[in-house]
């Protein structure tokens, strides 16, 4: 739509772009995602401050964005349908050169103009005035809030009975540079044009003497979680990084030896690819991260994420101390007994076949952590699909039935 028959209102790249965040997380075009966001902000940073205009430049945002041209026109075309982009000029085979008195042909440049569409000042309540491409935010301030503080003079200072602020008095009003210090604990400065009072040297410059280290003073330096670094784990962290700035676009914010030292704990702890990337990626879709916000400092918020998961962990083992000395055997303590009674009262009742153990949440935690045996997960969830989904969770599920279908396409194109 051009910029002569948008109903989406004229803006710049700061606040422009912070709309297309907007869009993109609330849902509002069902293809709309990450990548749109990465065109966006491609958009954005060659984009015009006063007019809000920018070059399409095909190419050029593919070779920058690292995807195919046919998809840089498919997510330009999202930011359109969400209201977000308006044709301020279509391209055309004409030859601009010649129009300019330059020899030689280039045809005319697509330039797109920055626009809001209306869902998104409904959304957060903003007052338009006008229509269309020339309208505007307006502000009432005599209806916002006094956010002065209570005592405020209303009234201007006057100032005449103390006199005025600056007083010299009978000072020279030459500079600091000009004037020699006479100050205690200082010598006399004489003949000389300086602002800095020499001390006198009463002694010899000694050096500190150099302390010998201890043996066994030296710190080694440990991960985020404390776990002491060795070479192996340094080397499986740098794999997994990469893995995680590949697979991951919110990631590349981190430099690749950030992601590096988060990663040293997945290394010492032997994880795989599939699980660093997987932890990512739900690290990600629990603080939103890529869709509505993009963290600043990736590596933190991975992190962040380590020690919660560790925290966790050790939350579920209690220590328990036990006397050894005093412990008595289970089946001579009264507990032991009382319970073996039971047990033998409790089998004479009890029916044919024996029910199945109710399923607890560390049934479920560990079913969920490796993800490796999905083709039991699908086969699990074909025959029981609600059992599967309670025990597995909706992602786990979700990943067995993309990679059982993609296995089975590869075994039909083979066959």
């Amino acid at each position: 739509m051009d910029v002569d028959t948008t109903a989406s209102r004229h803006t710049g790249p700061r606040n422009w772009l912070r709309s297309v965040e907007w869009l993109i997380a609330a849902g509002l075009h069902p293809k709309a995602n990450q990548t749109t966001l990465l065109v966006a902000q491609d958009l954005a940073k060659r984009m015009d401050y006063s007019t809000g205009h920018v070059r399409y430049d095909l190419e050029g945002t593919a070779d920058r964005v690292g995807i195919d041209r046919s998809n840089v026109a498919r997510h330009v075309k999202y930011l359109r349908e969400l209201g977000g982009l308006a044709w301020a000029q279509r391209g055309t085979l004409r030859n601009v050169r010649r129009l300019l008195g330059l020899p030689g042909y280039a045809a005319t440049a697509t330039v797109y103009a920055a626009v809001i569409p209306a869902a998104y000042d409904t959304a957060l309540g903003h007052q338009i005035i006008g229509n269309g491409y020339e309208a505007r935010v307006i502000r009432d301030y005599r209806t916002m809030p006094d956010t002065r503080p209570t005592g405020t003079p209303v009234e201007p200072v006057d100032n005449a009975p103390s006199g005025p602020v600056d007083n010299p008095a009978k000072r020279s009003l030459a500079t600091p540079s000009l004037t020699s210090a006479d100050v205690e604990k200082k010598v006399q400065m004489v003949g000389g044009v300086t602002t800095t009072a020499m001390r006198p040297n009463k002694t010899a410059h000694t050096p500190f003497p150099k302390i010998p280290a201890q043996a066994g003073s030296s710190k080694k330096r440990g991960t985020i979680l404390g776990a002491s670094i060795t070479a192996a784990g340094m080397q499986l962290g740098e794999k997994l990084a990469t893995a995680i700035r590949r697979a991951v676009p919110w990631t590349r914010n981190a430099t690749h030896d950030q992601l590096r030292w988060v990663c040293a704990d997945m290394g010492e702890q032997q994880w795989t690819v599939d699980q660093a990337v997987r932890f990512a990626v739900e690290t990600g879709h629990q603080h939103a991260a890529g869709f509505a916000w993009q963290p600043d400092r990736p590596h933190r918020l991975i992190a962040a994420a380590l020690r919660t998961a560790d925290q966790d962990q050790l939350k579920d083992v209690v220590p328990v101390e036990v006397d050894l000395v005093h412990s008595v055997a289970w089946e001579d303590s009264t507990t032991g007994r009382e319970a073996a009674r039971l047990a033998g009262l409790a089998a004479l009742f009890a029916p044919a076949a024996a029910d199945e153990p109710e399923r607890t949440d560390e049934d479920r935690l560990r079913a969920r952590t490796d993800w490796n045996i999905w083709p039991e997960v699908a086969q699990h969830y074909a025959d029981d699909p609600d059992d599967a989904l309670d025990l597995y969770g909706v992602r786990l599920c979700t990943y067995a039935i993309r990679q059982d279908s993609k296995t089975r396409d590869r075994q039909e194109a083979w066959a």
